[in-house]
């Protein structure tokens, strides 16, 4: 069983987002083991890009300061091996196409699998040009994380059935952010998603709230939660690990009480292995 796998096999999933080198990597070194130490399921390493077409402005500030603070790709990939050696859940890259192209497809994959990383989410590759990454992610034993949109409609049913790892399902129309309400029919987008995978499926965009997160995790197999916890980083600085690790702690807490498998798209984990 991978560790992707793993994280949805015995109750949903917590996934809280982080980029990495906002305000310092050190910072974000000491975050993220929070987040492990409190029951995070599966963690997110942004890795900062100048122009993160589907970000909000919180995420936007991030990466800006991240960048400023000369963050590189290269010491996000030390960051990723360093971390490794001390967590053993699951974490993914979420970055952008032109991030990997720079650096190398091949080259980028190839250090990213051997930092310990399990896959990569790149929002701003449409489906029809996945086959750009995915045969590189395959070759290096990562998923490339398919995400499906309110506005994806008819794709749902191909997205998922090339789907692996786990399946990103945004909850609203737009950019990242805090929202205060999610309107979206996220019980029929998970009723698709499941009519064609048994690769589970998490909830993201505009999640802040314990109840919030409770509540898309009962309609799917997990919540994911990134703006909340990226402007606590921008509120507390290099004091984050500790706020973050206690708001992690209560919502990875709602998230795994909201039940697991009979409302989900991954209803019979057995049923994979």
């Amino acid at each position: 069983m991978s560790r992707i796998a793993e994280a949805f096999h015995n109750h949903k999933a917590f996934i809280p987002f982080i980029t990495c080198g906002d305000p310092d990597l050190d910072t974000t070194y000491r975050t993220v083991l929070a987040m492990a130490e409190n029951g995070a399921d599966l963690i997110e390493l942004g890795i900062p890009f100048s122009d993160p077409t589907a970000e909000g402005p919180v995420i936007m500030g991030a990466d800006s300061r991240a960048l400023e603070s000369g963050t590189t790709t290269d010491a996000v990939l030390e960051l990723a091996a360093a971390l490794r050696q001390k967590i053993s859940i699951p974490m993914v890259f979420m970055t952008y196409a032109n991030v990997v192209y720079s650096y190398g497809s091949e080259r980028f994959m190839n250090k990213a699998a051997k930092a310990g990383m399990d896959g990569l989410i790149l929002p701003d590759v449409p489906f029809e040009e996945r086959e750009d990454f995915e045969p590189v992610c395959r070759a290096c034993d990562m998923d490339l994380i398919a995400m499906i949109a309110p506005t994806s409609e008819k794709r749902i049913a191909a997205i998922a059935r090339a789907a692996g790892g786990f399946v990103y399902m945004v909850s609203s129309l737009g950019v990242t952010g805090v929202r205060s309400s999610i309107t979206t029919d996220i019980g029929a987008m998970t009723k698709l998603v499941r009519e064609n995978t048994d690769v589970p499926c998490a909830v993201g965009f505009g999640i802040s709230t314990p109840e919030q997160a409770a509540k898309m995790a009962s309609l799917s197999d997990g919540a994911i939660v990134g703006s909340a916890i990226v402007k606590m980083i921008a509120q507390h600085g290099t004091a984050a690990p500790a706020p973050v690790g206690a708001f992690v702690r209560e919502m990875a807490s709602a998230v795994h009480q909201a039940g697991s498998g009979a409302d989900g798209c991954f209803s019979s984990p057995g049923s994979l292995y």
